[in-house]
């Protein structure tokens, strides 16, 4: 017998049992991502949320206290249909494999779209609003999303762009064209590893404590973050004078599980930071 026979005998049933009109819009919606985790919780009723992702409640998850006693769900076929949604949301990276058992079922699925910038973030509440039959719920949000934005323009204007560095525990950090790129330019900074030219997300490399010579330091898992042996970025001699040096602020990891709404909240606390940063100066 195939391996995938009871996948198949679990779709074809629950394709039986289950119909649901768009129109009333999902009232089973199950989150297999971290990513998606966040713009469900942003914009779908907590009585619709049947499952989150199996990261939820982890210190890199913004889940709220009432999904934290929700089912987990991740990528995997089987545990999907068994939780009998009617809607299934995916990070960037899609549905893979399982897009075909879900599409048996008549299991309604959507993708986040990859993206490490603001205009990302608006995108993806809308195509996520439109999913959930929430669009009055998301074009809410953006606009409020937005206002918040054009106040950190009109405040960044106050402390004239300052240098900003970021540094993970691990002793990555952050060029252009990442999130964390987004947010220092959203709080009026200016990305000080990417004026040193560099671009994406960086390996370990102490030699940046000396390449770099920041009004701030954003530090970022080093007390939150995934279970790691490699802490080059707490123990390396470089980067612990780079921090007793500089103003720093330490910005939870959950802001970057990805491109989400988040995003504002990282770069609000970073202009705060850079307010502050300001008055030593």
């Amino acid at each position: 017998m195939s391996s995938d026979m009871p996948l198949k005998a679990a779709a074809c049933l629950w394709a039986c049992v289950s119909a649901v009109s768009a129109a009333d819009g999902p009232s089973r919606i199950v989150s297999a991502d971290l990513c998606a985790d966040a713009y469900v919780f942003a914009l779908a009723d907590r009585e619709a949320v049947a499952a989150v992702s199996w990261q939820a409640g982890q210190t890199v998850s913004g889940a709220p206290d009432w999904a934290l006693d929700l089912p987990r769900a991740s990528d995997d076929a089987e545990r999907l249909i068994a939780l009998q949604p009617d809607l299934v949301v995916f990070g960037p990276a899609g549905a893979g494999d399982t897009a075909h058992f879900l599409d048996r079922a008549g299991i309604a699925r959507v993708s986040l779209q990859w993206g490490e910038d603001w205009d990302a973030v608006i995108a993806n509440l809308r195509l996520i609003g439109m999913a959930l039959d929430e669009t009055g719920r998301a074009e809410a949000l953006i606009a409020e999303l937005e206002a918040r934005r054009e106040h950190l323009a009109m405040r960044a204007a106050e402390h004239g762009r300052p240098s900003v560095f970021y540094l993970s525990v691990t002793g990555g950090a952050a060029g252009a064209d990442t999130l964390v790129d987004e947010a220092i330019r959203m709080a009026g900074g200016r990305n000080a590893a990417a004026e040193a030219g560099a671009r994406g997300w960086l390996a370990a490399d102490a030699a940046w404590a000396f390449r770099v010579d920041p009004d701030l330091v954003i530090t970022s898992y080093f007390v939150d973050g995934y279970a790691t042996r490699n802490n080059t970025g707490a123990r390396h001699s470089a980067f612990r004078r780079l921090l007793q040096d500089t103003p720093r602020i330490d910005i939870p990891a959950s802001a970057w599980s990805c491109a989400g709404p988040a995003l504002m909240d990282a770069a609000e606390q970073i202009a705060d930071a850079l307010d502050d940063a300001g008055q030593g100066l």
